[in-house]
């Protein structure tokens, strides 16, 4: 890999170009156009797109669009194969990318699914010593692993907190899969996932989110879209892919490979190609009993479709904030330049996405400055601290300076600090009560004088419970 850097370095530049964007955005259209004018190929970064099958619902391009330009890591892992992790896609990614690099070409890394395109960009990956590496924050799976899942949160917290008290204390007693991570690594390499991580960001260019960059020279475009129009789009799109065929690909898929797995009761929509936005959607609908009457069968698809369009608008902001937090809000200098292309407007897609995006292309290959400027840092000062807060009144563990500050103004907290006064002051036992001294008189009576959607002075994140 080392030597494909080097030699990317004193010819092509960029070394990599990556493609960025919520579902939706037009970054494969992007990817093609760029790979057949600057002699490119594709790397889908997408972890639904690697397994074979339920081609629509992950929305694989098609085969005339990949026989415009070559794409690789699509459709090759068998669906029922649980464990093909991120440390696969890595390695598979960078031989090909070192390849490509030999035979002169433009790597495109193109997908949405984040923590891929991070374990190009970045060295994140945590070496067990065991033939496969795991994620530092985000990953794939191992059997291992999930049989330690089964073992729930609560008791593998208490594992964790054993072997490595300061990973414990930042990871949620319910996040059963990073707990699961972390113990994973403390069993293959003897050393506890905190050191390692501690050593990775200790390296030179490393950061608080991990290892340097691998390449130092990648060009980086976040095709961005206007929220309300972006919605209506998906939900279009949503449209379309019922139009060819959606649910017929969805009770096929069912039929060969996830009945027998239901009926064992060793289904799970938490790991590989069955964790797929959609599939779990339209999982009352794809058992529903053959008794059930063809109204009622017609109210699960209804709603399954309901649920696939919600799904894809969460998982679009999700994405957004993801490019937000890694690229935009890192208080760290190994934040690579990302330039912003506005794809709103699809009617003048190529005067207002392609054409800047190759000019900005063109002036780096001839080591110049491209007049388009990039995205400026927002200028995050420290990044949110994921210290361990217990909140005794509403019995709750949070996780995160900012959350614990959130969690104090919100609406169920307020109204649990003022059912507490109002107990202790009925019973004459504290007149002055200040067992809660972050929670001013005034903000729980803002609470209570405050629209139920809104705030007047204090933020309103949540309900007292019914």
């Amino acid at each position: 890999m080392a030597a494909a850097t080097r030699m990317l370095r004193k010819g092509i530049s960029p070394s990599l170009v990556v493609i960025l964007g919520a579902t939706g955005t037009g970054k494969s259209k992007l990817a093609i156009e760029i790979g057949k004018r600057l002699n490119g190929e594709i790397i889908s970064a997408d972890s639904m797109q690697v397994y074979k099958g339920l081609d629509i619902i992950t929305n694989k391009v098609t085969e005339e669009e990949q026989a415009q330009c070559r794409h690789h890591m699509i459709s090759f892992v068998d669906p029922l194969v649980s464990g093909y992790t991120v440390v696969d896609f890595r390695n598979k990614a960078l031989s090909l990318m070192e390849d490509m690099h030999r035979r002169k070409k433009l790597p495109i890394i193109v997908g949405g699914t984040n923590y891929y395109i991070e374990s190009i960009l970045w060295k994140v990956l945590i070496d067990t010593g065991q033939g496969s590496d795991t994620l530092s924050e985000k990953g794939g799976t191992c059997e291992s692993r999930v049989e330690l899942e089964k073992l729930g949160g609560p008791e593998l917290h208490r594992r964790l907190k054993e072997v490595d008290p300061d990973m414990a204390a930042i990871l949620h007693p319910h996040d059963a899969r990073k707990i699961a991570r972390s113990l994973q690594v403390y069993m293959d390499t003897g050393v506890p996932h905190s050191r390692l991580l501690e050593e990775q960001r200790g390296q030179d260019g490393g950061d608080c989110l991990g290892g340097p960059l691998r390449f130092q020279d990648p060009c980086i475009f976040w095709l961005h879209y206007e929220m309300n129009a972006l919605d209506e789009r998906l939900d279009k799109r949503v449209d379309q892919m019922l139009s060819l065929g959606l649910i017929d690909e969805l009770k096929d898929f069912h039929q060969r490979f996830n009945d027998k797995k239901i009926k064992e009761n060793s289904q799970d929509y938490q790991h590989g190609i069955f964790q797929s936005i959609g599939f779990k959607e339209f999982h009352e609908y794809l058992t529903a009993s053959e008794n059930i009457s063809q109204e009622e069968h017609d109210k699960l698809k209804i709603k399954g479709i309901e649920s696939l369009k919600q799904a894809t608008r969460r998982y679009a902001r999700k994405q957004n904030k993801w490019v937000r937090n890694r690229f935009l809000k890192r208080p760290a200098s190994n934040v690579p330049p990302v330039y912003d292309l506005d794809v709103t407007d699809v009617t003048n897609w190529e005067t207002t996405v392609l054409t800047p995006a190759l000019e900005i292309l063109d002036c780096l290959q001839k080591g110049e400055q491209p007049s388009a400027q990039p995205i400026r840092a927002e200028g995050v000062d420290s990044r949110n601290k994921r210290s361990h807060h217990m909140c005794d009144l509403c019995e709750k563990v949070i996780i995160g300076d900012l959350e614990w500050t959130a969690h104090q103004k919100s609406r169920n907290h307020l109204y649990q600090v003022r059912t507490k006064r109002k107990a202790e002051q009925a019973s004459d036992q504290d007149p002055n009560p200040t067992k809660y001294p972050n929670v001013s008189d005034r903000q729980v009576d803002l609470y209570y004088s405050a629209p139920l959607f809104g705030s007047i002075g204090v933020e309103l994140t949540d309900g007292p419970k019914k």
